[in-house]
């Protein structure tokens, strides 16, 4: 065990047990949403992991310590402080753990620590990518390239739709990532269930998700798959209207010179107020189905090397 990471006690039972356990990311608290639905969001998603037949580890950086699996008073620290927190990718890592600093860590990030942990699969909201304008800006985030190196499963609702999903979809391709649709063929897009591009190969269900992850690391590939998972229709946003708020989030982020970290927060946040708080209310039902999704691969995943424990076929998740 990386002598730099703490596992609660409850997840390093289950891990030592070989019994599933899902990671959640820590920024979505801190970065994501606001007070108090931050914290009232990570404490359902927990549930939803638990109710699943899994135990939750939610991923952060605490004084210093890499944690899998945090208190309750980690988690109402992390959702209190707010966007006063460092947000936490690769290269911040080193800095923030010799400071003793604490951090909610990005995809990126909570991949580095899941993977040190033995945690195989891990449910956010959705991936980053690259971002519109990236040929010239070089916009690219760090989730893409951990994805490629990193042998970590990632339950989404596909890339956030403020990103290229073309140009993000191609640096998948290349560094050999694979992108799974789970009961779809289409990309999902966040807040929609079509992006309008595709995806490598349509699964339908958490124990084929499981034996692709398997395969891939048994091959000896290394790095991480994309399970894109749609927001469940009845959450879903008008593509129209999502397309509409995020140009105009867009030109005022350019019009202030916003870029680099600040730039989802800012993006999010406005995207939210241009829907009226629907895409709020949405993020909050995406999250709570990846991670209903990502328990029933994490629980198909575990029984893979127990051939006499029963897996559930289906994710009670409705798409």
């Amino acid at each position: 065990m990386n002598p730099l990471l703490d596992l609660q006690p409850e997840v390093a039972d289950e891990l030592a047990a070989g019994r599933p356990v899902v990671a959640l990311e820590s920024t979505i608290i801190s970065h994501g949403m606001p007070w108090p639905q931050n914290v009232e969001t990570a404490l359902a998603v927990e549930a939803e992991v638990r109710e699943h037949g899994a135990v939750p580890a939610t991923i952060a950086i605490v004084d210093g310590r890499l944690k899998a699996g945090l208190s309750r008073d980690d988690i109402e620290r992390l959702g209190r402080d707010g966007q006063q927190t460092a947000k936490v990718s690769r290269r911040d890592m080193p800095m923030l753990v010799a400071r003793g600093g604490t951090g909610a860590t990005t995809v990126a990030a909570t991949m580095i620590v899941a993977a040190l942990a033995g945690i195989r699969v891990f449910a956010t909201g959705g991936i980053g990518g690259v971002h519109r304008g990236a040929p010239t800006s070089f916009d690219i985030s760090a989730d893409l390239q951990e994805l490629a190196r990193t042998p970590v499963a990632v339950v989404c609702a596909g890339a956030k739709s403020i990103l290229d999903l073309r140009l993000t979809l191609e640096y998948l391709e290349t560094h050999g990532v694979p992108v799974i649709g789970y009961r779809t063929d289409r990309l999902p897009a966040f807040f929609t269930r079509d992006s309008g591009f595709g995806v490598d190969a349509r699964v339908d269900e958490p124990r084929e998700i499981a034996r692709v992850m398997k395969a891939k690391w048994d091959i000896g590939l290394g790095g991480g798959l994309v399970i894109a998972n749609p927001i469940p229709v009845e959450h879903a946003l008008p593509r129209e209207v999502v397309d509409r708020a995020i140009e105009q989030a867009l030109a005022e982020a350019q019009a202030q010179g916003i870029a680099g970290k600040a730039a989802t927060p800012f993006l999010l946040a406005r995207v939210n107020a241009l829907t009226g708080g629907d895409s709020l209310a949405s993020n909050i039902q995406l999250v709570l189905n990846n991670a209903r999704l990502a328990a029933a691969v994490a629980v198909a995943f575990a029984g893979l090397s127990q051939p006499d424990t029963l897996v559930p076929s289906g994710c009670s998740g409705e798409n």
